[in-house]
């Protein structure tokens, strides 16, 4: 997702801090069909009763918060603000007129209304949970430390509208006049809206100047409660038309539909190369000489040796690594996608892949580690933001019959089994990669190869398709970010690459294939669903599609995060 600039006080460093949970109101089916420009009127009609019922809770938060405000200067800036939302009140019927549609009924609050709406009254009457304010609030300062509570409660609220009306704008056509929500979206995206947003950013930083560590960390609470409640407010709008988000929820595991999801591990659920750190435990775990002289039960070599080794193995790995691409990309580009030029290149990656492994067998570097070592260290593994949370929701959702796969060129299952155990069951996790051979838990040095190029990583994938009841709907996923994955995310029904992946991006670009923008994919995939009647996730041949994080993946498979 994109960046944008909001300053460096607290409200700047609070959205930094949770601008990522903003996909997932982006993901919404709400949001996606609106994007697409095929939301029901019905859909909108119901979202515009709801606003007008968080208009009035902000105003009236204001309201309350300008009496509490000590400073004449900041009580007029509090004023300005509530004057901005009682004004959009007051021109809310012709704007929704302007906009191209009818007014709404008056509908009841919803519960996720209700909660947001309770959250803005209760904090800025000073009822904040957890935190000690007295049933009167008698000083100044009490008074002050509640309206910077307050604005803390509502500048993410106005920042995310502002961001994802962006994100959406970025994705229309300024000359298409044929999108029904484009009015609404550019009102959103507007200067004049974009002022108001950081209006309030700057109050609040001006009100927070003063505030202890401890009442700071009450308004990042207030603030992460409020993207929170947004998130809810925007996955609770009813949608009655067909949608392309949640993934899950247009699988129907009555009628045997199924979600298989594939995917890689090193630098995909890791922040690290799973080589280096079972390298590193081999170098940490050795002696630096043995007193007598004499050599270790199994040969080891010395620590300071066998760094040295690791060394120079790594440095020949990337050397010819970039030989490797260097070959292939200095031939001509195919002008459309060529899945037969990029085989033949791929065959290139998979001997040099095999030689390298082979090196390393032969160095002796992977010798005389301890089993017990390795599942410690991949319990203590870095996961990127996300990965964890993600397998796990998908793990324990009842509602969905999904399978998780990971295929992997990483030369120790258990590193990986360990690393992913505190997401849940292992049995769960079907971890399909290369094993160290061990005799007595140490390993002897030698990989068993299961995995080693990308055409046995595509012959492990469609091994196990062809393995799955044949019966119901079936989906796969594929979320992979190294030269290895390519087959695979090209056979899955939806190839996601994770991160920037340049060399991955490189080498696919050279043989035609297309990388798209999630969010802007499903934007696409949404109006092909009401024009087709179809929402078949069978891509154009040689497409793939981007995603900078795993959140971005949880919303599109499952939805919101709560």
């Amino acid at each position: 997702m994109g960046g944008m600039d909001v300053g460096g006080g607290i409200a700047g460093k609070l959205w930094n801090k949770f601008r990522s949970e903003s996909v997932f109101v982006n993901y919404t089916p709400f949001f996606v069909c609106l994007a697409a420009g095929n939301l029901s009127a019905d859909s909108f009609h119901h979202y515009i009763s709801q606003h007008v019922h968080l208009l009035n809770a902000f105003a009236h938060a204001y309201e309350l918060a300008e009496e509490c405000a000590d400073d004449d200067e900041d009580k007029k800036a509090i004023r300005n603000l509530r004057k901005y939302v009682q004004a959009k009140l007051k021109s809310h019927d012709s704007l929704v007129r302007e906009w191209g549609f009818e007014l709404p009924e008056e509908r009841s609050l919803t519960n996720a209304t209700v909660k947001y709406t309770d959250f803005l009254s209760a904090t800025a009457s000073g009822r904040i949970e957890g935190e000690r304010v007295p049933g009167k609030l008698a000083t100044p300062f009490e008074k002050t430390k509640v309206s910077a509570y307050t604005l803390g409660a509502i500048a993410p609220c106005m920042r995310l509208f502002a961001f994802i009306n962006k994100e959406i704008q970025a994705l229309l056509d300024p000359n298409d006049s044929t999108h029904i929500y484009k009015k609404w979206i550019d009102h959103y995206c507007s200067e004049n809206f974009e002022a108001y947003a950081f209006r309030i950013e700057e109050l609040l930083d001006t009100l927070s100047i003063s505030l202890t560590g401890e009442e700071l960390d009450v308004i990042e609470k207030l603030y992460h409660q409020s993207m929170r409640l947004e998130v809810d407010f925007f996955s609770s709008q009813p949608i009655i038309q067909e949608a392309v988000v949640p993934l899950s929820h247009t699988l129907d595991p009555a009628v045997g539909g199924e979600l298989s999801i594939f995917c890689d591990f090193d630098l995909t659920c890791t922040a690290f190369d799973s080589s280096a750190i079972l390298a590193e435990i081999a170098i940490i775990t050795r002696p630096k000489a043995d007193p007598d002289g004499s050599e270790t039960q199994l040969a080891r070599m010395s620590s300071a040796d066998l760094r040295s080794t690791w060394d120079a193995l790594s440095a020949q790995y990337t050397e010819e690594f970039e030989q490797c691409v260097e070959s292939i990309t200095t031939t001509e580009t195919a002008e459309t996608f060529s899945y037969e030029g990029l085989c033949e290149a791929l065959e290139q990656f998979a001997h040099f892949e095999k030689a390298a492994n082979s090196r390393v067998v032969h160095s002796g570097v992977l010798k005389g580690l301890n089993q017990e070592d390795i599942k410690r260290a991949g319990q203590r593994l870095i996961l990127q933001d996300g990965c964890k949370g993600f397998i796990q929701k998908i793990m324990k959702n009842e509602n969905l019959t999904a399978a998780i796969h990971v295929l992997s060129y990483c030369w120790c299952g258990d590193l990986i089994r360990s690393a992913l155990s505190s997401a849940g069951d292992v049995k769960a996790l079907n971890v399909h990669s290369n094993e160290l051979s061990c005799e007595d838990s140490t390993t002897t040095g030698e990989i068993i190869k299961k995995l080693e190029s990308p055409m046995e990583k595509l012959q492990a994938f469609n091994n196990i398709l062809n393995n799955r009841d044949k019966d119901g709907r079936h989906l796969t996923v594929y979320i992979g970010g190294s030269v290895g994955d390519l087959l695979c995310l090209l056979e899955a029904d939806i190839g996601i690459v994770m991160g920037s992946s340049p060399t991955l991006r490189r080498l696919g670009e050279q043989f035609g294939i297309s990388f798209v923008p999630l969010f802007s994919g499903l934007v696409a995939k949404q109006r092909e669903v009401v024009e087709v009647g179809s929402s078949n996730w069978k891509r154009l041949s040689g497409t793939l599609y981007t995603v900078s994080s795993w959140d971005e993946i949880h919303a599109f498979i499952l939805g919101s995060s709560s």
